[in-house]
């Protein structure tokens, strides 16, 4: 069997179907409509319509202000050249960890189902808050074999 030459890798994402673009114009439609049908409403008369569409659509917005900050969250980790580099984006706010391979030690604290954590020299850092819980665990199983394999031991 050929050893890959592609150091293993992992992209975890949240699950989110809509991206922060995609979400601005269904926001920017829903806008329209709302604000069209208070417009009408207040051309005949009916004058608090219009301030109650702009406190719905106020908090429709951050509502989905919120959501799409969390949107595009990641973790990546990738094993080369005998370096662990974990790499989380949160609602926008990147942190990078590198670890020496060899010493790294993988683990769940709480279980199968916690967060898997990787430590070396004191430091330490919790993976796969975008993974199904019951996947947590093969994920901490397959970074103890690549920490094994050949991109683990430098």
């Amino acid at each position: 069997m050929a050893l890959s030459e592609d150091p293993p890798q992992w992209l975890l994402k949240r699950n989110c179907c809509l991206t922060p673009r995609q979400l601005l114009r269904i926001y920017a439609g829903l806008c329209v409509v709302s604000f069209g049908i208070a417009l009408v409403f207040w051309a005949f008369g009916a004058r608090l319509v219009l301030p109650f569409a702009w406190l719905e659509m106020a908090g429709l917005g951050l509502a989905l202000w919120v959501y799409a900050r969390h949107a595009l969250d990641r973790e990546s980790i990738v094993i080369e050249r005998g370096r662990v580099h974990v790499r989380q984006e949160v609602a926008g706010r990147v942190t990078q960890v590198t670890f020496e391979a060899r010493r790294v030690r993988v683990g769940q604290r709480g279980g199968s189902q916690a967060l898997v954590e990787l430590a070396s020299a004191g430091r330490e850092v919790a993976v796969g808050r975008h993974l199904r819980a019951e996947r947590r665990a093969q994920l901490a199983d397959e970074l103890r074999a690549a920490l094994r394999g050949p991109h683990g031991q430098g």
